[in-house]
């Protein structure tokens, strides 16, 4: 088992990328507008580009068949979290706020945050199962997180954004090529024209599509640090509504997550160590970015939204390294 140094080393690089794009938008070198491009071009080319390439390098009938709950897992975690955001809820916020407080405590930022620490901690099998944790995630954000937000989900626009989000759509692809076609697996390692054009052809663009997804990380992280910078937080006291996001997020719903990850290996029940792993890491992270979306889309509170990503962002820092050595210690 990987230490939780790597955790905390990674988590503070991470950091510190973050605060170069957070400044960078704060002292005018990116504005708004790079910032819209950056966050786009992340989630609908680099990510998915990413995802395909190592859903073709990885991914076998073998490794689908141990993996197939891990969607599951990752549903799971979101309900998991919603359990301390609706008890604590009435403590911390009042009326309308109540549905976005919710929301925010239980949506983690599941795959920009977590991917570097994972590909550190599992190379390329983590990254797998992340990329498979993001199709229950991606189901549930527009399912579930919507009902809390807005009290209700039209099924046609949650499906229409579920089947034309291009990271779900690579994932798809990516499987289907793999599993139909197993030696694109070296595709990505191609150097010469001894096979078929076909595989010529299909090494150059699965390399340069590894080029380009090889920038998901950094751009994401400097991605997040500008819409950091670029948030209004429109109060300079935190709110008592803000101390309860932060807390239910990094402390309330990864502590309940440990809990019951014991009282199921006390069960009996067994899970393989990386998506276990993954799904303790995954429940430590801060508020998701893209909440702040949400909250100003289905009409929840804006404010608590954007001060929620910032806040539990920056205590992420101390509490993610701190939780994940506590699990190791406890042997979950």
């Amino acid at each position: 088992m990987i230490s939780w140094q790597t955790v905390l080393v990674k988590i503070a690089a991470m950091f510190l990328v973050i605060v170069v794009g957070w400044m960078a938008r704060r002292r005018g070198y990116m504005a708004a507008s790079i910032t819209t491009v950056l966050s786009r071009f992340v989630v609908d080319v680099a990510l998915p580009a990413l995802v395909f390439t190592q859903m073709l390098r990885t991914v076998t009938l073998g490794s689908l068949r141990e993996g197939w709950f891990t969607p599951l897992l990752s549903a799971l975690l979101i309900l998991i979290a919603y359990v301390p955001g609706l008890l604590v809820a009435p403590l911390f916020s009042h009326g309308t706020q109540r549905r976005t407080f919710m929301f925010l405590v239980a949506i983690p930022n599941w795959i920009f945050l977590p991917l570097p620490i994972v590909d550190a901690m599992y190379g390329d099998a983590g990254v797998r199962t992340l990329f498979l944790y993001n199709v229950g995630a991606q189901l549930m954000l527009w399912t579930f997180g919507v009902w809390i937000l807005h009290g209700g989900v039209k099924a046609r626009e949650a499906a229409r954004n579920i089947l034309t989000n291009p990271g779900l759509l690579a994932t798809a692809a990516g499987i289907i090529v793999a599993i139909m076609h197993p030696a694109s697996s070296k595709w990505e390692t191609l150097t010469n024209a001894t096979g078929s054009p076909l595989n010529l052809v299909a090494g150059s663009l699965v390399q340069a599509m590894a080029m380009i997804g090889s920038l998901t990380v950094p751009v994401s992280l400097l991605a997040i640090g500008a819409q950091l910078g670029d948030l209004e937080l429109y109060v300079h006291r935190p709110s008592r509504a803000l101390w309860g996001v932060v807390a239910a997020r990094l402390i309330m719903g990864p502590v309940l997550t440990a809990a019951i990850g014991w009282a199921a290996l006390r069960a009996g029940v067994h899970l393989p160590e990386i998506p276990r792993m993954i799904a303790y890491l995954t429940a430590t992270m801060p508020v998701a970015i893209s909440c702040s979306v949400f909250t100003e889309r289905f009409g929840g509170d804006v404010s608590l939204g954007a001060q929620g990503i910032f806040y539990s962002t920056f205590f992420s820092l101390l509490t993610v390294p701190v939780i994940f050595f506590l699990i190791q210690r406890l042997g979950l």
